[in-house]
């Protein structure tokens, strides 16, 4: 295990409000002497891209270089999934996962079984992989030809069902696709704006979003809500800087749980010939420092692709975002931000 020190960096400060049903946060414009957290390198990990959050013993499970690991935060990572039968997948593309929770889709009769990992194949044969809790791979669902998928989370709210959620980039607009256990795949929309990375669905408490499908947008640097007729609305403009490998990327909610003890951690993937080049490592925050920085259960991170600058947005009977933390500059973030339990 590797730990770094991290530098602390100026902070945009202002807390705006959400006015009206697609009303949006105006980007924050003042800044605050310093930043009441920072990210810092947790492990290093080659071709790291991803993360879920814990599974029932408390491990996370990893995606890098094309396989999966699982990793308890105070140990090295254990191979996963790595048999005959196990889960390799290209190492160019951006092959997100999600956890299963026993999420059971309306009308099925099925489940998708606890720590089940569920990973996005981005190839000529675009699809969904399941990897089960023994390490065993097999294709739950295909996606259509052409469709690149890009994003992925579960509903454990229920608005869209229960099912598994898959965004992916098509005929120059965005999908989302709801898929259930049995592998069925139904259309929600194809007219989404551009989104990609961690998308999550929101917790019941996120104000007018609760339940709905949070995306980030790195081209314009917004933050958006699908809800499950497809509608679209604008949650939040980050004031971080936005464009392609530069702005918001990575999300995640903070747990109910959550409390100093718990960590927030993401993906930092090396990307040589980026502004960004990424450092091959798993950052942490911590939360000790979450806490110092008004981080309450419940509220949304997102972090931008280039050095993991991260916004906390909370919304209630109106929204607020706020600029806590920086990664290392070098940081190219992706995928989701989640939480666990421990150093």
């Amino acid at each position: 295990m590797h730990l770094v020190a991290s530098t602390r960096s100026r902070s945009l400060s202002a807390v705006l409000l959400c006015l009206g049903v697609g009303g949006s946060i105006v980007a924050p414009g003042i800044a605050s002497p310093s930043l009441a957290a920072g990210w810092r390198t947790f492990l290093h990990v080659r071709a790291v891209v991803d993360l879920t959050r814990p599974r029932t013993d408390g491990s996370l499970t990893v995606a890098a270089d094309g396989v999966l690991s699982t990793l308890h935060v105070a140990r090295q990572p254990t191979p996963f999934a790595r048999g005959q039968d196990g889960y390799t997948t290209q190492q160019g593309p951006e092959p997100y996962i999600a956890l299963g929770a026993g999420e059971t889709p309306e009308g099925t009769g099925c489940s998708f079984p606890v720590d089940d990992v569920y990973a996005l194949e981005p190839s000529d044969a675009p699809g969904v992989i399941e990897v089960d809790a023994q390490g065993h791979a097999r294709r739950l669902a295909d996606l259509e030809h052409g469709a690149m998928p890009n994003g992925i989370a579960f509903d454990d709210v229920g608005r869209f069902g229960h099912r598994l959620l898959v965004t992916a980039a098509l005929q120059g607009g965005t999908a989302l696709f709801a898929i259930d256990c049995a592998g069925g795949v139904t259309t929600i929309t194809r007219q989404a704006p551009r989104l990609e990375g961690g998308i999550e669905v929101a917790p019941r408490s996120f104000g007018r979003y609760g339940g709905d499908l949070i995306a980030p947008d790195e081209h314009s640097g917004r933050v958006f809500a699908v809800g499950p007729g497809g509608a679209v609305r604008t949650v939040a403009r980050s004031g971080l800087p936005h464009g392609q490998d530069i702005g918001v990327e990575s999300a995640g909610f903070v747990p109910p749980e959550f409390g100093r003890a718990w960590s927030a951690y993401l993906a930092d993937r090396r990307s040589p010939g980026n502004p960004h080049p990424g450092t091959d490592s798993i950052l942490r925050l911590s939360g000790e420092r979450l806490v110092r920085a008004r981080v309450r259960a419940g509220d949304l991170l997102i972090a931008s692709e280039g050095g993991a600058k991260t916004i906390a947005v909370r919304c209630d009977r109106r929204c607020s975002v706020r600029h806590i933390a920086d990664g290392p500059t070098p940081a190219h973030a992706e995928g989701h931000i989640v939480f666990a339990n421990g150093p």
